[in-house]
């Protein structure tokens, strides 16, 4: 079983238009709500390919109900704790032409920040105790404690269980400084973090190449790069590779269908020293290109990424 930790969900709701302009009055083509924030996509992707998966988090209020409800109604497995007095909900707009514009809400500050920091960091180590990998993934509500996602990869190192985490900003720097699990960050995070966008591939592995401290407390960074495709950095090589050919559709859930293949090779694996670096890497490529091609994060086009996982090349550098 897969543990999947959204500490700040959302309800994701789509518009589909054929083109935005700024200042005018426009009529939505579709609309699309679904159970969001990146944690939950990864579990609804990993659901979609057939993995055990479990969904827990901070949630409550109306907007907790409505998404509990639509996890049960795609069969995906949820156990969240109500500690939150609502949920927030991202705006996608997608343009017939592709371009997809992005509205995020910040989310709902928990009544005690530390008290539900707490319970979360209990709930998840109960949940450890049955599971394959960790996954902690997407922001924290405001006024949690950065180094939240840290705690929860101590709990999961404690019970032997591999974590991928899949966060930001200062959760990301804490999360680098305690170590002991994989890490995700795109070129946007990267970025945040070093003070300049890398402009190429290599100079983004540089940029990576901080967030591995000494002593292999960080077994690997798996940087997201967009239409550039990925990188596995590890402290003893270096590996890239590129979707197989140019995709156009919705990028907004590609990093989370990444971080689901990441999740699914840790959990086959059953620890960092047995990881397939090189597999986890084609995996996560295929699987982050063919989510491109679905309308809305979340989901994943199986049948493209099944073809394209034997078409990803991997260069070593």
């Amino acid at each position: 079983m897969i543990l999947a930790v959204a500490p700040n969900p959302a309800l994701d709701v789509t518009y589909g238009l054929g083109e935005l302009h700024r200042g005018r009055v426009q009529r939505v083509r579709t609309v699309s709500e679904r159970p969001g924030g990146k944690a939950v996509n990864v579990g609804r992707v990993l659901h979609e390919l057939g993995e055990r998966v479990i969904v827990t988090g901070m949630c409550g209020g109306p907007g907790g109900v409505a998404l509990q409800a639509a996890l049960d109604r795609a069969g995906v497995r949820a156990d969240l704790l109500d500690v939150l007095p609502d949920v927030r909900r991202t705006l996608v707009v997608q343009e017939t032409s592709g371009v997809t514009t992005s509205l995020w809400e910040p989310g709902y500050a928990p009544v005690d920040p530390p008290a539900a920091a707490d319970a979360l960091t209990r709930h998840v180590s109960e949940l450890l105790a049955g599971a394959d990998a960790l996954v902690v993934s997407g922001s924290l509500p405001p006024g949690v404690d950065p180094g939240l996602p840290a705690r929860l990869v101590d709990a999961a190192v404690a019970a032997g269980v591999p974590a991928v985490v899949d966060v930001s900003g200062p959760a990301l720097q804490a999360a680098a400084a305690a170590g002991g699990a994989v890490l995700m960050p795109n070129a946007d995070e990267l970025a945040e973090l070093v003070g300049h966008r890398p402009s190429t591939p290599a100079e983004a592995v540089r940029a990576a190449r901080r967030l591995l401290p000494p002593a292999g407390r960080v077994p690997a960074v798996v940087l997201t790069l967009g239409a550039e495709g990925m990188a596995v950095v590890r402290p003893d090589r270096v590996m890239l590779a590129a979707p197989p050919e140019r995709i156009q559709g919705n990028p907004t859930g590609a990093g989370d269908a990444a971080c689901a293949a990441v999740a699914r090779q840790l959990a086959a694996a059953g620890s960092l020293d047995a990881v397939d670096w090189r597999g986890l890497l084609v995996d996560a490529v295929a699987l982050s290109a063919a989510a491109v091609l679905r309308p809305v994060a979340g989901e994943v086009d199986v049948r493209a990424y099944r073809l394209w996982r034997d078409q990803v090349k991997v260069e070593e550098v």
